[in-house]
């Protein structure tokens, strides 16, 4: 009978042993699925923090691109402008100059009407005043076709400036099929 209870102990004792290994074998094995898991889902975030800090770079750069963009057009725009308005300005200057001469022009002519007024009779001298004045209203109408010209020149490029301008701006919003002024 002795014999008989150490077989069962060591029966027991192995089936203890072999419950215990294979216990150990299990909970390594559900250790590493759960890291593999854990491994899968922090892959998974870093991931989507580099998609996402991507999409913010390509963003940023699209707008510094836009914003670039749109200073050179406003600095284009206002140097157009600037040559416009010196332009202007300077057939302003040669029409205004032209009136003068024909001012001058006129008061000669007019002192030679008077001269041969006087020559001849009362009627011519009529004549002769009334040459002097259209002389006189040719040379301030024609100044003032020069200044209304220079004006409407102006009024002219500064409308097409600023169509240019809402047209900048509305590429700045992505809207750069839809022109301000359709005749450009």
């Amino acid at each position: 009978m002795i014999v008989k209870p150490i077989r069962l102990y060591t029966y027991v004792a192995v089936g203890l042993l072999g419950l215990t290994l294979g216990s150990i074998a299990a909970w390594n094995v559900q250790s590493w699925r759960l890291g593999a898991q854990v491994s899968q889902v922090e892959t998974k975030e870093a991931n989507g923090r580099a998609s996402r800090a991507e999409a913010a770079r390509t963003d940023e750069t699209q707008t510094a691109q836009l914003e670039s963009k749109h200073a050179q057009s406003t600095i284009y725009n206002a140097d157009k402008l600037a040559t416009l308005k010196t332009g202007i300005a300077v057939d302003v200057r040669s029409e205004l100059e032209r009136a003068h001469r024909l001012q001058l022009s006129a008061d000669s002519r007019a002192a030679t009407y008077r001269a041969q007024a006087e020559a001849d009779a009362t009627a011519r001298r009529d004549l002769a005043d009334k040459a002097s004045a259209l002389d006189r209203q040719l040379a301030e109408g024609v100044g003032v076709v020069a200044e209304l010209g220079g004006a409407l020149k102006q009024r002219d490029a500064e409308v097409a400036a600023l169509c240019d301008q809402v047209s900048i701006e509305r590429g700045l919003n992505g809207d750069a099929g839809d022109r301000a002024c359709r005749g450009q």
